[in-house]
């Protein structure tokens, strides 16, 4: 039977709730999935005017009679219109990066956590755009 694997553990910093300032305001809230192999989150945003709410599950891909990917893949389930959105994620000691689509994309997510690990300042980025979020643990 196989284990979660280390790469997925460091993510355990995520867990719990945050509250999200800056251009997007609202909270998202991560938490371990039963068994330990993914990671839920749960997504109540507002950035530009527009409401943002769903859960990603966060995870290696892994298909019956293959290895686990390498990287560590997401997928974000929007409940106010049905997107479903592919990410992929990588910490680095205190640098969260998340890339939409692909590894090395133009658009993507970098944050970088506190040495208390109870805060991140980070930013999107993609061509023409772009917007900066602050994390803070409420729980």
């Amino acid at each position: 039977m196989s284990k979660p694997s280390s790469d997925l553990k460091n993510f355990g910093k995520l867990i719990g709730k945050w509250k999200i300032t800056g251009d997007a305001l609202g909270q998202v809230e991560f938490k371990w999935v039963h068994g330990g192999f993914f990671l839920m989150q749960d997504v109540d945003i507002e950035y530009g005017g527009r409401r943002i709410k769903g859960i990603e599950i966060i995870g290696h891909l892994h298909k019956l009679g293959d290895d686990s990917s390498r990287e560590i893949w997401s997928r974000f389930y929007s409940f106010l219109d049905g997107l479903t959105l592919d990410y992929i994620y990588e910490f680095d000691g205190h640098i969260l990066t998340i890339w939409f689509g692909q590894k090395g994309s133009n658009n993507f997510y970098k944050a970088k956590f506190s040495e208390d690990g109870n805060s991140f300042n980070g930013a999107w980025q993609w061509p023409g755009g772009g917007y900066s979020v602050v994390g803070t643990r409420v729980s």
